[in-house]
């Protein structure tokens, strides 16, 4: 019984440390994530395309494209302008590797002037670089259409 109290809390005190990373990654995930949503809505694509390491790639339904700042711009030039993001999960992968899960909605105007959305689950890849957590690959996946009532 006594074995097992030790074990017990040698378990925990090891971890105890590794909580604290986990708060730390997602709270770093999460200012990334701030920063991609503010950048997005004031449509400023180089503070966007900064947000990713060298060589980042952007994957959705029409495949991997590694020109960030040309994608971001043709959301905007599809009338997108505004999006509102959050991060569901992040998990570290190592000390320089991490992987985030989450959702995002995107609304704006097309050319004709209707009101366009879009809502998305992305997953994120991130790597540090030069000390600072970048993205190395995000996905997006299109949310299905909701069931007619």
């Amino acid at each position: 019984m006594r074995m097992a109290s030790i074990l017990s809390i040698m378990i925990v005190a090891l971890s105890a440390p590794a909580f604290a990373d986990d708060a730390d990654l997602r709270k770093q995930v999460e200012q990334i994530n701030s920063t991609y949503v503010e950048s997005f809505n004031k449509q400023d694509v180089a503070s966007i395309a900064a947000l990713y390491s060298t060589g980042g790639i952007f994957v959705n339904q029409f495949g991997p494209r590694t020109d960030i700042a040309q994608v971001v711009e043709s959301t905007f030039k599809a009338g997108f302008n505004h999006m509102e993001s959050k991060v569901d999960q992040v998990w570290p992968l190592g000390s320089d590797t991490a992987l985030g899960m989450g959702q995002v909605q995107f609304t704006g105007k097309n050319q004709s002037g209707a009101s366009i959305e879009a809502a998305v689950f992305w997953t994120a890849t991130y790597v540090r670089e030069g000390g600072k957590w970048k993205v190395r690959m995000l996905t997006g996946v299109p949310k299905p259409p909701q069931p007619a009532k």
